[in-house]
């Protein structure tokens, strides 16, 4: 018995076997299912087209709104340079350096 198999349990599931391959020898196809457009779907699709555009255009009008506010509230009566605007919105708030030695290094002196 090679492979640990007995005879006999072969040839049980060989007609299974046999069956399936003709089974999917038997199996007829159909044709292909032909679509049809109707006036109904052409509508739906233009109406569903309309509002998605309609909603894309206003959010559209509204990203051009906050961007002209922000350019107005950029250049309105505090006019910061661009290093302040940055440290403003990271909020870095940078301490005046002391001048002379004794700031950069402490209290040793040379």
């Amino acid at each position: 018995m090679p492979g640990g198999v007995a005879s006999g349990a072969r040839s049980r599931f060989l007609p299974v076997a046999v069956a399936e391959a003709e089974r999917r020898r038997a199996m007829l196809r159909r044709k292909p299912t032909r679509l049809e457009l109707k006036l109904d779907d052409i509508e739906e699709f233009e109406s569903i087209r309309k509002d998605l555009e309609s909603r894309k255009k206003q959010r559209e009008e509204a990203e051009v709104a906050a961007a002209g506010e922000e350019a107005a509230i950029a250049l309105g009566a505090e006019h910061k340079s661009r290093e302040q605007l940055i440290n403003d919105r990271i909020g870095y708030k940078p301490q005046p350096k002391a001048g002379g030695r004794a700031a950069h290094f402490g209290t040793f002196e040379f």
